[in-house]
């Protein structure tokens, strides 16, 4: 069984340790080149973000219900079933099913909040998605939890990858990608105020804050955490506190990265990546997906049609082996090293 509670502590690598290295080993070397301030840094299950916003916006709008299929525990919606036991529907292991009934729910005025495991909500009730919240357009709130390889032990039958490139291509669908807890808290508080259908990746791998508390989330806007005028690294969800440690290794480098937080997949802040592709050149994409048709697809769509410059996407581009997310992330290129080594590379090949 996955882990189910909160995790605080030190930003962990590849191997699941804090700060000392094994020696020969390529993740070591990358903490070993962290900065203290990501060494030491506290980190966060966004899901404790996640009920505590989704707790007190019910305590302010009785129409938001909560739906799931047996996921209370892994949804660490606990506390919300104590507080409101009559506004939390468990359908059983039945995504289709909960998908439908949100929809139905959203018809009679009320705001369902769908939970469940991104892998099972994206892929098992993927026609319910797209009809009964994208076409539809029906006052849905998608919450897929432990996205991406957080499930990492449990290999591709549980990993979630491809959601972001599906749900991308839904016409109608705001698709969601928090870095961190503050974030995530203001894409939830975004989207019970958002009259539409909504997908937010909730994950559970622990990360630190990258935000500044008065973060708010907009949809299609991007915001820079790092100046730089050479190259710019895109990035989001677990991912983006990666791109801003490499953003720091290349400026000691004397090379200037911007980082650009985008969240908000669907719709893209496409001005912001022309900006960039205008003013550094070069972009490199980062993500706990797909980039086919994902973050990297959508940064490049927007770059080949508006400003053509080199573009490099790094993401998850197969069925990963187990293992834990920090050491998948390591091993398809995105530790902090291994995005400033995409900046180089694309750099080198663009003064080539």
């Amino acid at each position: 069984m996955a882990p189910q509670g909160p995790r605080r502590g030190p930003v962990r690598d590849g191997a699941g340790r804090a700060g000392r290295p094994r020696p020969g080993s390529r993740r070591c070397a990358v903490t070993q080149r962290l900065a203290p301030r990501w060494l030491e840094a506290e980190t966060f299950d966004c899901r404790d973000a996640f009920v505590e916003t989704l707790v007190a916006l019910a305590s302010e709008d009785p129409r938001i219900v909560g739906v799931v299929n047996d996921s209370v525990g892994s949804s660490k919606l606990d506390a919300f079933r104590t507080a409101f036991p009559d506004r939390l529907v468990n359908v059983g292991i039945a995504e289709q099913d909960m998908v439908g009934m949100a929809a139905g729910l959203a018809g009679g005025g009320r705001i369902p909040f769908v939970s469940g495991a991104a892998c099972f909500l994206t892929a098992r009730a993927m026609e319910q998605i797209k009809v009964d919240a994208a076409y539809s357009r029906n006052n849905l709130k998608l919450c897929g939890m432990s996205p991406g390889v957080a499930y990492g032990e449990l290999g591709p039958t549980h990993h979630s990858i491809e959601d972001v490139a599906w749900l991308r291509a839904l016409d109608q669908l705001v698709v969601v990608v928090p870095a961190d807890p503050v974030e995530t808290a203001a894409a939830i508080r975004w989207a019970a105020a958002y009259e539409g259908p909504v997908f937010v990746r909730v994950s559970r791998t622990p990360v630190p804050q990258v935000h500044p508390a008065d973060h708010t989330f907009t949809p299609g806007r991007a915001t820079v955490l790092h100046e730089g005028d050479d190259v710019t690294l895109v990035s989001n969800g677990t991912v983006l506190w990666r791109a801003l440690a490499a953003a720091e290794q290349l400026a000691a480098e004397g090379i200037g990265a911007r980082v650009l937080s985008m969240a908000s997949v669907s719709p893209l802040d496409t001005a912001a990546v022309v900006q960039a592709a205008r003013e550094t050149g070069a972009l490199v994409t980062a993500e706990e997906s797909v980039p086919r048709g994902g973050l990297g697809g959508a940064v490049a769509e927007a770059v080949v049609a508006h400003h053509p410059v080199p573009v490099r996407m790094l993401g998850v581009d197969a069925f990963a082996p187990t293992g834990s997310a920090g050491y998948l992330l390591d091993r398809y290129g995105m530790s902090p090293e291994g995005i400033a080594r995409a900046a180089r590379e694309l750099l080198h090949r663009r003064r080539s």
